[in-house]
């Protein structure tokens, strides 16, 4: 694989692009900017969903295949309650919103919750990515 990293670097990376969003959501939450929040949530838990995926060879060019795999893989399998697949469907949405319908406006408790879920969203899937245990 010379020249190509591997893909448990690659897992390492997106993993970390989570961590990193979910700590821009907690910046843009304290600075009340709402919907800027839920789009950070979104990708961290995105970003988080692609490590795993990747984790277990399989990668996508579109949200929308990185959903059905989720769904399929985690949800559908039994590794993960159905619970998990329709908070990142609600991200999903949320996101949407916030960023493609003009003054769509998010609730402060609501997307306080959400941060929070997501928070527990990472703890849940960590269990699911080997290669971050990897140096």
């Amino acid at each position: 694989m010379s020249g190509e990293p591997k893909r448990s670097q690659i897992v390492r990376y997106w993993w970390s692009k989570g961590e990193h969003s979910l700590n821009s959501a907690r910046l843009e939450l304290g600075a009340n900017e709402l919907s800027f929040a839920m789009n950070r949530i979104y990708y961290a838990v995105f970003y988080a969903v692609s490590a795993a995926l990747l984790e277990r060879g399989r990668s996508f060019k579109k949200h929308s295949g990185v959903r059905a795999a989720f769904h399929r893989e985690f949800t559908k399998s039994g590794l993960l309650t159905s619970n998990w697949s329709k908070f990142y469907d609600q991200l999903f949405e949320d996101r949407q919103e916030g960023d493609y319908i003009a003054l769509t406006s998010f609730d402060h408790a609501y997307v306080e919750g959400q941060l929070a879920r997501g928070v527990e969203f990472f703890r849940v899937l960590r269990s699911f990515v080997p290669s971050l245990e990897k140096s």
